[in-house]
């Protein structure tokens, strides 16, 4: 019982809860899904454990059909609907945590390769497919599916789409919107909404897709998807070089691009705190090079050519960029063992941060022009107000992506009111550089929970006004994830 509800108030509700799983169970089957009494906790609570929501249930649907029945009972029950991929993402947006009935979409069950196509260098999959497994159905066929970040062992492609999720490829390849090519969706009608084409080529009207890439599950359930493929690289090479910082891994970008062009595939920055918070915190990742330079830069190159001689050009570039004391040294990769080892590193950034203590994490964005003054000035402006934070960066250098992360020791942090007042304080100085170098506060992580009222705080009004438009036309009742992604301008008083 909650605190003031009365005896006869509990059994109503109770009475009101094993109906709506009975419903449920009658769509998708009892075993599919789990109510009150069942462990909750795991979809309840988001990856980095910020949010702690409630749900009536959550509900593993098998099929699209399913899925369009389970939200059609919803929208007439008035029951608000959460979509969750693998809960993998850093912003709450898959946490049910607004007031009232809420329930959880699961699509662990459908994660079928429906078709793949050499020929026409396409993957069409469900929803629930976990991205490393798209990634092996792609190299089965000779083909190569570019998306890649830390989760992808656990993470589902409907999350990544509904999150429009970068990754390490992004420089190369695009963000998950580029590699989308159509989409299935349930609207929070129940409709289904087909648009599995596998064209290239498609200029008939508005650009539908679009609409659910990104929208971190708050205009529909995204279930399917018709994703590109692309030749598979057959070699690689990576290096690392050490530098002063980020002007000069700028500089360096734009001379290994002269000389190698678009087989430079992969090109990511950490700061020297940052690797030395996964030293302190993640002691099975070796660090597999000296800790002696403020700035890291991991570089890859690739190319579909087996027999392609990459290091010698490679060895080249860095060469001049020692010369022009672009850099201070570099490590080129002898074996593919050496290269996993540097990619490791970049991959427990995530744990690294998590396990340093309360993470104010940022996924800004800004031009490239002005990437090296936003992360000076970020740096210097919160050590300035948070002497005590250790200041930790990473991200694509090549995409304007550097996600700006201050770790802060919770022993010293008074109490969560203290916490609150450092996390609107960062937020502040992150979201002021963003804007003043005319960037963006979210890359590729989301809005969510976490971030709508600093979206609220930074975005065109207008930008604001026809994204609660286009809310409104296809979720009028509000009940497609609520409370994540956009704040009602009654909040925003």
């Amino acid at each position: 019982m909650t605190p003031g509800q009365t005896l006869a108030q509990w059994e109503v509700a109770m009475s009101d809860a094993q109906g709506l799983i009975d419903r449920l169970a009658a769509i998708v089957g009892p075993r599919n899904v789990i109510g009150p009494e069942g462990d909750l906790a795991p979809y309840i609570t988001d990856w980095r454990e910020r949010y702690h929501g409630h749900a009536d249930a959550v509900v593993k649907p098998g099929n699209v059909s399913e899925v369009s029945q389970v939200v059609a009972l919803a929208q007439r029950e008035g029951i608000a609907i959460v979509p969750q991929g693998g809960n993998t993402g850093l912003c709450g947006g898959a946490t049910p945590t607004a007031p009232g009935r809420n329930i959880v979409i699961r699509l662990d069950r459908m994660r079928a390769i429906r078709a793949v196509s050499p020929l026409a260098n396409t993957i069409t999959v469900e929803a629930g497919c976990v991205l490393a497994d798209i990634q092996a159905a792609a190299d089965a066929a000779d083909r190569y599916f570019p998306l890649s970040l830390g989760a992808e062992g656990s993470c589902q492609i409907g999350g990544n789409i509904g999150t429009n999720a970068g990754g390490t490829a992004v420089l190369r390849y695009g963000p998950t919107r580029e590699l989308v090519l159509g989409i299935e969706a349930v609207l929070p009608d129940g409709r289904i909404f087909d648009g599995l084409r596998a064209l290239r080529k498609d200029n008939t009207g508005y650009d539908l897709k679009q609409l659910f890439i990104g929208a971190e599950g708050t205009l529909g359930i995204i279930t399917g998807a018709v994703l590109k493929l692309f030749a598979k690289p057959r070699i690689s090479v990576t290096a690392l070089a050490m530098l002063p910082g980020v002007e000069q891994a700028l500089e360096t970008m734009a001379l290994l691009r002269s000389h190698v062009g678009d087989r430079l595939g992969s090109l990511e920055i950490m700061s020297r705190s940052q690797i030395e918070a996964i030293r302190d915190h993640v002691p099975d990742t070796a660090i597999p090079f000296s800790l002696d330079a403020p700035w890291y830069l991991i570089i890859e190159l690739t190319d579909t050519l087996a027999g392609a001689d990459l290091t010698t050009p490679l060895e080249t570039a860095l060469g001049e960029a020692l010369e022009k004391e672009l850099i201070s040294d570099a490590l080129v990769a002898s074996s593919e063992a050496q290269a996993r080892a540097i990619w490791r590193v970049r991959h427990s950034v995530s744990e690294g941060n998590k396990r340093s203590g309360l993470v104010v994490s940022h996924d800004s964005a800004v031009p490239l022009d002005r990437q090296a003054a936003f992360a000076v000035k970020v740096e210097k402006r919160i050590q300035e107000a948070v002497p005590h934070a250790r200041v930790a960066m990473h991200g694509h250098i090549g995409d304007g992506n550097i996600h700006v992360c201050a770790l802060i020791d919770r022993a010293k942090i008074a109490d969560s009111a203290e916490a609150e007042r450092l996390v609107a304080l960062i937020n502040g100085i992150v979201d002021d550089e963003t804007r003043l170098q005319r960037g963006a506060i979210s890359a590729e992580h989301g809005i969510g929970l976490s971030n709508r009222g600093r979206l609220a705080r930074v975005a065109d009004p207008l930008e604001l006004d026809l994204m609660r438009a286009i809310k409104g036309v296809l979720d009028p009742s509000g009940l497609m994830n609520p409370g994540k992604v956009l704040m009602d301008k009654a909040e925003q008083i």
